[in-house]
C-alpha cells in the first residue's frame, strides 16, 4: 500500500507536533523552581518573549487566508503561545516590580508589531501568495534570529570543552525536531518559508551533536579553565531549550 503525499505530509507533521510538544514542555523545570522560590533570581524573559512573538507570526501564517494546508503549523504553534503565556505569567508574578514594568512595556512592544503586521497583511495584501510571502519571510527572519542563543552555547562548548550546558538528549530533540519540520515543509505542497529555518535547524542540530560527540568525556564535574562556576547566558539552567528554536 502506497501512501499518499497528503496522509505523508499529515503523519509527519503530527511527530513535529509531538516532537515540539517536548520542547516547548522542557523549560518546566525552571518555572517549577521559581515557584518554589517566589523568586526569578537571575533569570531573564527574553527568550521566553521571543519565542512568544515567534509562535504568534506563525499562528498566524498557519491559518487558511494566509497559508493554506498548514493546519499542524497552526495547532502546534497555537500550544506554544499557550506554553510562553503561562511561563511568562509566572515571571511577571515572581519578578520585581522593575522586572514586571519592564515585562509588560516589551509586550505591550510585542502586540502593537504585531498587530500591525497582521493589518498591513489583511489590508494591503491580497491572495494567499502575497501574505504568506511576507508573513512567512518575517516568521524566517525572526527563527533565524532565534538561533543566536544556541550559537552562543556552541561557542561556550568549544572554549571550555565541556558539554555541561547542552544537553545530548535537548540537542538530539532539536535535531529531530527540524529534521521532522523540513521532511514536512518537503512534501507536496512544498513549503519554502517552513523549510529554510528547519533546514538550518537540522545543520544546528548536526553541529550540536557533533560538538557533543567531541566533548562529551567533560560534562562540567570538573572546573573547566579556573573558572569556580559556569553559569550560562541570562542564568538559565538551561540555555539551550526548546525557546530560541522554530517549532514550524
Amino acid at each position: 500500500m502506497v501512501l499518499s503525499a497528503t496522509t505523508a505530509r499529515y503523519a509527519v507533521g503530527i511527530i513535529g507536533n509531538v516532537i515540539s510538544f517536548g520542547l516547548f514542555f522542557s523549560p518546566a523545570p525552571t518555572f517549577y523552581g521559581i515557584i518554589k522560590k517566589k523568586a526569578v533570581e537571575e533569570f531573564k524573559p527574553d527568550p521566553y518573549l521571543a519565542t512568544l512573538l515567534n509562535c504568534a507570526f506563525w499562528c498566524f501564517y498557519g491559518l487558511p487566508f494566509v497559508h493554506p494546508d498548514s493546519t499542524l503549523v497552526l495547532t502546534i504553534n497555537s500550544v506554544g503561545l499557550v506554553f510562553e503565556f503561562v511561563y511568562l505569567t509566572i515571571f511577571y508574578i515572581y519578578s520585581t516590580n522593575k522586572g514586571r514594568k519592564k515585562l509588560v512595556l516589551y509586550l505591550l512592544i510585542e502586540a502593537i508589531f504585531f498587530a500591525a503586521i497582521v493589518l498591513i497583511t489583511m489590508l494591503a495584501l491580497h491572495g494567499t501568495k502575497k501574505r504568506s510571502l511576507i508573513v512567512g519571510v518575517l516568521c524566517d527572519v525572526f527563527n533565524v534570529m532565534m538561533y543566536a542563543a544556541p550559537l552562543t552555547i556552541m561557542a561556550k562548548v568549544i572554549k571550555t570543552k565541556s558539554v555541561k550546558y547542552m544537553p545530548f538528549w535537548l540537542s538530539l530533540a532539536n535535531f529531530l525536531n527540524g529534521l521532522a519540520w523540513t521532511t514536512y515543509a518537503l512534501i507536496h505542497p512544498f513549503d519554502i518559508y517552513v523549510l529554510v529555518s528547519n533546514g538550518i535547524g537540522v545543520v544546528s542540530g548536526i553541529v550540536q551533536l557533533m560538538l557533543y560527540a567531541c566533548y562529551c568525556s567533560n560534562k562540567g564535574e570538573d572546573k573547566v579553565d579556573g573558572d569556580l562556576e559556569l553559569k550560562p547566558p541570562g542564568g538559565h539552567d538551561i540555555e539551550l531549550s526548546s525557546n530560541g528554536r522554530n517549532v514550524a
